[in-house]
């Protein structure tokens, strides 16, 4: 009995792909929805990679550039109308609002330092949610997709013991492929979850640093307008 029961089960094909075949339509739901999730999360990962790189770059030429001793007029002019970085949008905005602070007459309309503060803190809040978009995507795969997987392995389970009591049998062969079916759903999870956990952390703690140095570069651009405006 034990071998036949041994011969039944090692005649069964547990590979992955089979595996989800042989789930049932809510299994196979589940797991459809875990891999989504986790392609979608390696997606954000890669470009996350790329956009942070990309961002400390650009923000660490410009600001190169910024304290290279050029005045600050000329180098507005060279920029042109579009920003490209975000330490430049912040420089744009400040001169942008310190330029319109000033009449006809030369003289400053009160007020200017406050709108040229609230003009750069506005660009650094669009900086911000850039950097910071996608990675809220990365914190709910983390905390939810286990879940889901732990859900679909409690409805494979459920379909394993209906099948024991429908075809009255406790046999290896019976309960062995539903049960299996069932974890591969919790394993799903896992794989969607572990990597969108790990770089989340990773990844927010990254964009605070650029977001940081980003407010440091405002910080430094404020009072250097700031001693320019005392002086007029």
């Amino acid at each position: 009995m034990e071998a036949e029961t041994l011969s039944a089960t090692q005649s069964i094909d547990f590979s992955i792909l089979a595996l989800f075949f042989r789930a049932t339509l809510t299994v196979k739901i589940v797991m459809i929805i875990l891999m989504i999730s986790s392609i979608w999360s390696w997606s954000i990962i890669i470009q996350k990679f790329i956009d942070f790189k990309r961002a400390n770059q650009k923000n660490r030429l410009f600001q190169d550039a910024f304290w290279s001793g050029e005045p600050l007029d000329e180098l507005f002019e060279q920029l042109g109308s579009r920003p490209d970085g975000d330490s430049e949008a912040i420089f744009m905005a400040g001169m942008i609002e310190w330029r319109q602070s000033h009449r006809k007459d030369g003289a400053l309309i009160a007020g200017s330092q406050a709108r040229i503060d609230r003009a750069m803190n506005v660009a650094l809040s669009r900086a911000s949610d850039k950097l910071s978009s996608g990675l809220y995507v990365l914190a709910t795969v983390g905390s939810i997709a286990p879940f889901v997987g732990l859900f679909g392995t409690v409805w494979g389970i459920k379909h394993s013991f209906e099948q024991i009591a429908l075809q009255q049998s406790t046999n290896l062969a019976v309960v062995a492929p539903g049960i299996a079916e069932a974890l591969l759903a919790t394993a799903l999870g896992l794989v969607a979850a572990i990597p969108a956990v790990i770089f989340y952390n990773k990844l927010s703690g990254d964009a605070e640093k650029i977001i940081a140095n980003q407010e440091g570069f405002a910080d430094e651009f404020s009072m250097i307008l700031s001693r320019e405006l005392d002086r007029i």
